[in-house]
């Protein structure tokens, strides 16, 4: 046992691989064709939290602010990159300059003010609370924008005849796509809600699990786990807003007529 953290052996982490033989047997069972997919994912993520642990196990005992730079700027990179793989439609270069921009001013202006702000961390780049914070703030405004840009698109596509209406009827290109960009906004801020709703209740989330296990009082674990929920809804609003209140000019060409 190390800092009232219970390690585990390789043989007690390679019994918990019995949930995905279960899960296997269970797809198979029902005539399900994940097999497959499951296998390759179990795979991937075995082994780049591997990986990571081992950079990270580096990186926690030679603090240094270009390292912490690195990470952050590799965990955005790699978001973005999984934004564009995950969407159900094709991304023209305007609209995939427009989620990098909004991921990045939503991510980074959150992570800056939780760090400097909230907790007042000196110095600024320790990497043992940057980059757990980070990593939250950054996974989850991952998915809310792949679920807003998704919605988006999802209703541009299937309101077209509407918005064409409307344009007609002398609106503008922002108020004809308005009530699309609600809909956006609304869906991928669905599941922080939701997360927020449960926690406590329901469950109890991961940083604050992992704080108890680690031997922190539940208060101060409760402290930091409302401060990270509502930097993570602050990141997601922030990255949506900015995606939805431009992502309509990607639709329209110079003379606000509508294109596709």
């Amino acid at each position: 046992m190390k800092s009232g953290v219970i390690d585990l052996a390789w043989w007690r982490l390679a019994a918990a691989y019995l949930f995905i033989i279960i899960l296997i047997l269970i797809v198979r069972w029902r005539g399900i064709n994940r097999e497959r997919e499951i296998i390759i994912s179990t795979f991937r993520m075995s082994i780049q939290l591997v990986i990571v642990g081992f950079i990270l196990e580096y990186i926690f005992k030679n603090a240094n602010p270009w390292y912490t730079l690195g990470i952050l700027a590799v965990m955005v990179s790699f978001a973005i990159y999984t934004i564009f793989k995950r969407l159900k439609y094709d991304l023209n270069p305007q609209m995939k300059k427009l989620i990098a921009i909004s991921m990045l001013a939503g991510v980074l202006f959150s992570i800056a003010y939780f760090i400097l702000v909230v907790i007042g961390l000196s110095p600024w780049y320790k990497p043992t609370y940057v980059i757990p914070i980070a990593g939250m703030i950054v996974g989850n405004s991952m998915t809310g924008i792949t679920l807003g840009v998704n919605t988006f698109l999802g209703e541009m596509e299937s309101r077209r005849n509407l918005v064409e209406g409307a344009l007609m009827l002398g609106a503008t290109p922002k108020q004809a796509t308005n009530d699309i960009a609600n809909r956006a906004f609304d869906s991928a801020m669905m599941p922080t809600i939701n997360n927020m709703v449960g926690m406590g209740i329901v469950f109890l989330p991961g940083m604050m699990t992992g704080q108890i296990l680690g031997g922190a009082s539940p208060l101060t674990s409760i402290e930091y786990q409302i401060a990270i929920m509502l930097g993570i809804a602050g990141a997601v609003s922030l990255s949506v807003i900015i995606f939805v209140l431009f992502g309509y000019k990607t639709f329209f060409n110079e003379r606000g007529q509508l294109v596709k």
